[in-house]
């Protein structure tokens, strides 16, 4: 559908760049964006204007990881470290999804707050269960949102309930799992999913690769999250360097035609880093669930000056809230504290290169997302920040930032994915 959207907007060119325009005009054309203007062109003057008088309108946000059937416990065992709280909440959560009663109850939950929050791509995990994840699967695509999925795989290390018997039937499972998605929806699509090195074995992780270059799929998973997970991998994979090279030495760790992200990367340096860069593998930060289980701060200015990919994740159940805006918030709070107490040659992140991050910066590992240039994706949100009041104006800018640290006060008036308008007047998230 051809329309305008008019209003106040704003956008990310780089994580230095955000363009503002005030009462301008953003056209798509076929579900594409064909610009932004201060007055309508004439070629565009036969176009439905939208009228969103006094709003912000911006690019969709983009969740890089997060866990789907977690979200029925967010908010509990934030008192306990990664493994523990694996142990503790995560595997016994999703060992009930191998009940389709309890997992399609569960995902309508998720799905219903994820419509109705600011994000319109993610990354998610689900589980090992086969019809559960085609489940939710059914679900994200009626939402109109767009994303990745994954089935997990994991044949050690966990819980005898969520242990696959075997590398050759989680492969197996698996295979049947993308042969019954890859064509069938056409905003959610699979994606490779070994869990984490600790509960994929060698064969297992071989097995993920054929399948990988099978269907030509991306992959995600978790990479060096904290810092006894990372020993953990170290006695496991003694031939490898890095935690990361434990990926990387199977093909799943980016590259050519292997589009990867991985979540965390709260230690990783040397080595590690330029494996990042080198194979173009995105990092995920996830700042709420690295202070809620005590994981640590990523170095994400560093990461960024060396040019590793970083874009913005939720990790609910690790972090307990959807809101992308509140990863933006904690990415900024979080960074100060890398710089005070860490490493003072880092500077602390701004409110624009969070805003990038949580928009174009997770937005490129979907293709032309996250920007409103021309030829990019329509991926768009209407926020109502008319509850923020303020006693003196307040520039676009200003109102963003407010926006990012009390997202919870203002309200979405409307969320366009590839150019449908897939809901309006949703709460703020």
């Amino acid at each position: 559908m051809n329309r305008i959207l008019y209003g106040n907007i704003c956008y990310s060119k780089t994580p230095e760049e955000l363009i503002t325009l005030e009462n301008g005009y953003l056209v798509c054309e076929n579900k594409t964006i064909k610009g932004v203007y201060p007055v309508i062109p004439d070629k565009y003057r036969t176009f439905e204007i939208v009228d969103y008088n006094g709003c912000l309108i911006m690019p969709g946000l983009c969740d890089l990881h997060i866990h789907a059937p977690q979200y029925a416990f967010r908010g509990l065992g934030m008192d306990l470290e990664l493994l523990d709280w694996l142990n503790g909440y995560a595997f016994p959560e999703e060992s009930k999804y191998n009940d389709d009663e309890y997992a399609s109850a569960a995902y309508d939950q998720f799905v219903e707050d994820l419509k109705r929050s600011a994000t319109t791509r993610a990354c998610v995990f689900a589980t090992i269960h086969t019809r559960a994840t085609l489940i939710l699967m059914e679900k994200l695509e009626r939402s109109g949102l767009v994303s990745f999925v994954g089935m997990v795989g994991m044949d050690r290390n966990c819980p005898d309930y969520l242990r696959q018997e075997s590398a050759e039937a989680a492969y197996l499972s698996i295979r049947e799992w993308i042969e019954s998605s890859r064509h069938a929806f056409n905003n959610t699509k699979p994606i490779i999913t070994p869990r984490f090195i600790p509960t994929c074995s060698d064969d297992l992780l071989k097995k993920l690769k054929e399948l990988q270059l099978e269907y030509d799929l991306p992959v995600q998973s978790h990479l060096s999250e904290s810092k006894e997970e990372i020993n953990w991998v170290r006695e496991l994979c003694p031939q490898a360097g890095t935690y990361g090279e434990a990926y990387d030495r199977f093909g799943l760790f980016g590259g050519e035609g292997v589009p990867t992200v991985m979540a965390h990367c709260v230690w990783s340096e040397g080595d590690e880093e330029k494996l990042l860069r080198d194979n173009g593998v995105y990092v995920a930060h996830c700042p709420q669930s690295n202070m809620n289980i005590c994981s640590g701060i990523a170095p994400i200015r560093r990461f960024m000056k060396k040019g590793i990919r970083v874009g913005l994740g939720s990790d609910v159940a690790g972090g307990c809230h959807m809101s992308i805006f509140r990863s933006m918030s904690d990415a900024v709070q979080v960074s100060k504290l890398y710089w005070r107490l860490l490493d003072q040659a880092y500077a602390p992140l701004t409110i624009p290169e969070a805003f990038y991050l949580g928009t174009a910066g997770g937005g490129s590992y979907f293709g032309k997302v996250g920007r409103f240039d021309e030829g990019y994706d329509f991926d768009a949100v209407v926020i109502d920040d008319s509850a923020l009041k303020s006693p003196k104006p307040l520039t676009i800018a200003e109102r963003l930032a407010r926006i990012i640290y009390f997202s919870e006060e203002v309200s979405i008036r409307s969320k366009y994915v590839r150019g449908v308008n897939v809901a309006e007047k949703g709460v703020g998230r």
